[in-house]
């Protein structure tokens, strides 16, 4: 039998989503709550790899199984064996042809930055935080350039993996409520860091160092080296991941903004 599974989770005290030797990763405490209800060694496979420090609201895994369990096992049972930092919002079962990773078409990010002369001492692991005044609309106008599909070269880390740079991003976009600013992106798939490195270059805008133009020439250019550093990842989030109808999985959909703010 194959489940999925619908998690949110704190990444401030975790290594990234990946499972690690010293078992500070997400999927290690995951997979080691999911064997104390299964009774055997359990395996999950997640939509997306979050880096250390990055949050998400709507992470979906799957897993196989042989044990029988009522679908509030795998929830209520799973939490219980869980950091109270990592939560199952919801199981279920899927075709055996469903994959989390490879059968999801879309994700969606949020990333919160507070923006003050003095960093937020209660959002510290929340929120990503700078201290100069940020131009919306300079940053509203950069943000436009990343539309559509893309060569992202200019925005991918140096060890990413992934065989091709090109990227599809269907919403890209900024909210302002006090001194906070969310950053609204959706794409095919994202690379490493991708979000973090566009985040720097849009904040390069904001503060005036660059015209909203600057987005496109990094594009065009393709050079991570004449990108800006990649930003911090405690005010990103991995807010959906979009998947058919047919696999019948809940809407998962959520915002950063809204939760925290």
């Amino acid at each position: 039998m194959k489940i999925a599974l619908g998690l949110s989770y704190d990444g401030s005290t975790f290594c990234g989503w990946q499972s690690q030797p010293s078992a500070c990763g997400v999927q290690d405490v995951l997979e080691a709550a999911i064997a104390s209800i299964a009774q055997h060694e359990i395996r999950v496979h997640a939509a997306g790899r979050t880096d250390t420090g990055v949050h998400a609201l709507a992470q979906v895994v799957h897993f196989e199984t042989n044990a029988l369990r009522p679908m509030s096992a795998w929830v209520r049972g799973v939490n219980a064996h869980l950091p109270a930092t990592v939560r199952v919002e919801w199981a279920q079962a899927v075709a055996d042809e469903f994959h989390a990773r490879f059968s999801a078409h879309s994700r969606s990010y949020q990333y919160l930055l507070y923006n003050a002369p003095v960093a937020s001492a209660l959002m510290s692991s929340k929120t990503g935080w700078f201290h100069l005044p940020l131009d919306y609309a300079a940053m509203q106008a950069g943000i436009q350039h990343l539309l559509g599909e893309h060569d992202f070269s200019a925005f991918r880390a140096s060890e990413c993996q992934a065989k091709s740079p090109v990227r599809t991003i269907t919403q890209a976009s900024i909210s302002n409520a006090g001194n906070y600013f969310i950053f609204s992106f959706s794409a095919n798939a994202f690379l490493q860091h991708q979000v973090r490195n566009m985040l720097g270059a849009l904040i390069y805008v904001g503060k005036g160092a660059h015209t909203p133009d600057y987005i496109k020439t990094l594009l065009q250019k393709r050079d991570r080296t004449i990108s800006p550093p990649t930003f911090s990842p405690h005010g990103l989030y991995l807010t959906s991941v979009g998947y058919d109808e047919k696999w019948g999985l809940p809407t998962s959909a959520s915002s950063a903004l809204h939760v925290l703010i």
